[in-house]
């Protein structure tokens, strides 16, 4: 039988050779004088530096430190999903490995979850030691997350999050959508969010690991994180209503390119040769795509309901078994 844990605090991490002792040391503080029974999890994503020797090394001082290594770096999305698969606290809590968020907070957001019953808490740092380069487009996808997705949060990318264990074992982390954590938990009917916030600590080691391709793949994950949200279990509603207005379209175009022909034939008017009608292409190419979209529905209409059958559903609550 597994321990018993209030806290498991996930930490996915490349490249924090300098930081890792020192965070090590201020979680374990923490933990001790508000004498929490916890474990702490390092997640190695694929360091090139001295981290995992120093993860090593930890464990000899700190038997509450469980660490996995991936073989090469798959990104902060891999390493939280593994994270939540091996906790086993009532409550987890993630942080990033730079001492940017600071372990202070813990006790704040244990309290949140146990004593407001909340799903999910999401750190708000209002104040940032960041470049404008890493903040404007921050600004920009929480802006756009927020008013797609409905929740009312200042700040969905904030590595400082707590929830309930129940929450992490029901969502699947993938691709680079650690960023809507939020969204994948309300999704699975989690919605009781709330937002505290945490202090935003100026980097003292290593590099920053945002980058233009962050920036890139982030409005391509929000496309993603905004279609599979409105139609991922109806995507004949998506592709349906475009092939029937695509199909509509180009029918109304041949219907009356057809009506005109015949209107100058009956009068004998001058008339061009259909195919010599750019009208005539545009309404081939809509009926064709909107056959296509109508196609692609149905296809994933399938796949849907394959799924839909190995589909589980979390139950929270029972009454009236014996």
């Amino acid at each position: 039988m597994k321990e018993k844990l209030d806290i498991s605090v996930v930490v996915p991490l490349l490249n924090e050779e300098g930081s890792l002792p020192e965070l090590t040391t201020w979680i374990h503080r923490v933990m001790e004088k508000h004498s929490y029974a916890y474990e702490l999890i390092f997640i190695d994503d694929g360091s090139t530096d001295n981290s995992w020797e120093v993860i090593q090394d930890l464990t000899k001082k700190y038997t509450a430190i469980k660490a996995l290594r991936f073989n090469r770096n798959y990104g902060k999305s891999a390493a939280l999903q593994t994270g939540f698969e091996t906790a086993i606290g009532d409550v987890v809590i993630t942080m990033d490995a730079d001492l940017q968020d600071s372990p202070d907070e813990i006790p704040e957001l244990y309290e949140m979850i146990i004593s407001q019953e909340l799903d999910l808490v999401s750190g708000w740092k209002k104040v940032r030691h960041d470049p404008i380069g890493k903040t404007l487009p921050s600004k920009l996808f929480n802006s756009v997350t927020r008013n797609i997705s409905g929740i009312k949060l200042h700040d969905f990318n904030c590595g400082l999050k707590a929830y309930k264990n129940s929450v992490v074992k029901n969502i699947k982390v993938y691709g680079e959508m650690h960023r809507y954590i939020p969204v994948l938990a309300k999704w699975q009917g989690f919605s009781n969010i709330g937002e505290k916030i945490v202090e935003h600590r100026a980097r003292k080691y290593g590099t920053t690991k945002f980058g233009m391709k962050r920036l890139l793949t982030g409005f391509l994950d929000l496309l993603s994180v905004t279609f599979v949200s409105k139609f991922r279990r109806k995507p004949m509603h998506f592709f349906g209503a475009f092939g029937m207005l695509s199909f509509l379209f180009g029918t109304i175009i041949t219907i009356s390119i057809i009506g005109i022909k015949l209107y100058k034939l009956y009068y004998h008017l001058p008339l061009r040769p259909i195919t010599a009608q750019p009208l005539f292409y545009i309404a081939l190419v809509a009926v064709i795509i909107g056959v296509q979209l109508f196609l692609a529905g149905f296809i994933a209409e399938m796949f849907v309901t394959i799924a839909h059958k190995e589909e589980r559903y979390l139950i929270i609550d029972k009454t009236g078994e014996k």
